[in-house]
């Protein structure tokens, strides 16, 4: 279980590193995500949609 732990904490501190060396980089990062995510939701509107 604290392999668990230090995984997550080296994680955070990844994330937290990159977000203050590159903010441009994590912020086209989250864009990104929020863009993949918005086009799964379309599909899966699309595919439930076409069941009925």
């Amino acid at each position: 279980m604290p392999a668990k732990k230090y995984f997550t904490w080296a994680a955070v501190a990844f994330v937290a590193f990159y977000v203050i060396k590159q903010p441009d980089g994590a912020a086209r990062s989250v864009q990104n995500a929020a863009v993949g995510i918005a086009s799964a939701a379309g599909s899966f509107a699309t595919f439930v949609t076409e069941l009925t």
